[in-house]
């Protein structure tokens, strides 16, 4: 695979398969320091295992992968922060405490933790709530608390699977335009899964459109207004309806 130190993720020919079931096929894929890229497609189209293999928590059958230029699955999981679907906050700890933990888990000390992330609360819309149990959360400020863990393991590539996805509408609008200040304001590279075409289109700078199972790719398109502040504006504009329409038109294709 060549070496380009603008490229963050790079996959070459990545194919994988569970026993006899083939879930990705021949995939070529790359994401720039800084770029946000969405992966949409029908459900069991191999999204989630690509972010997995991605982040070094499995190894593809077939081709090859680098993470911040680390081929093996152990260098993939140093350079990768993972935030799956299930927001996985510890019941027992603090909203505090559950931030901090990747703090934690990089060797900080307590104090030295908490500190570091909740000097992150009042911007991440957390302030007042660092004692709080995560049952005594909404879902957005769950999402928020889970997304500020991810963010503070300080990791150059974030895997972000579906995570709004057991939000209510309106929740998951509001969420989105928060995370897409979130993203202006530190600037990492990206690999969002999202089965909203709208989401997508909105929160990245490239969707790239899989196909049924095995999940091979249909297209890639560029977002007009990827991460404007004005989120109601943005997708009702009708660039963005253009884009929306023809990314919906492959994932219809890329069904059969």
């Amino acid at each position: 695979m060549r070496k380009d130190n603008s490229v963050s993720v790079a996959a070459r020919g990545l194919s994988h398969s569970y026993g006899e079931l083939r879930s990705l096929q021949r995939i070529d894929l790359a994401a720039a320091d800084g770029e946000v890229v969405a992966l949409v497609g029908p459900s069991g189209c191999g999204k989630s295992t690509l972010l997995e293999i991605v982040c070094g928590l499995r190894e593809p059958s077939t081709g090859e992968v680098e993470a911040g230029g680390a081929a093996g699955a152990t260098g993939r999981l140093a350079h990768c922060a993972y935030m799956p679907q299930r927001d996985l906050l510890l019941p027992w700890f603090s909203a505090l405490d559950n931030a901090a933990l990747a703090l934690r888990n990089r060797g900080a000390g307590k104090a030295e933790a908490r500190r570091e992330a909740g000097a992150l609360f009042e911007r991440f819309g957390l302030a007042g709530f660092e004692g709080a149990r995560p049952q005594e959360l909404s879902g957005g400020m769950r999402q928020r608390v889970a997304f500020l863990r991810t963010l503070v393991a300080g990791k150059p590539v974030l895997a972000l699977d579906e995570p709004f996805a057991s939000l209510d509408a309106i929740s998951r609008a509001e969420m989105q335009g928060w995370l897409a200040g979130a993203l202006r304001a530190d600037s990492r590279t990206v690999l969002l899964v999202s089965h909203d075409i709208e989401e997508a289109l909105y929160l990245a700078d490239r969707v790239v459109v899989l196909s049924a199972r095995p999940g091979r790719i249909v297209t890639e398109l560029s977002a007009p207004h990827p991460r404007a502040e004005d989120r109601d504006h943005a997708v009702t504009d009708p660039a963005f309806v253009t884009v929306r329409e023809h990314a919906l038109v492959s994932l219809r294709e890329g069904a059969r």
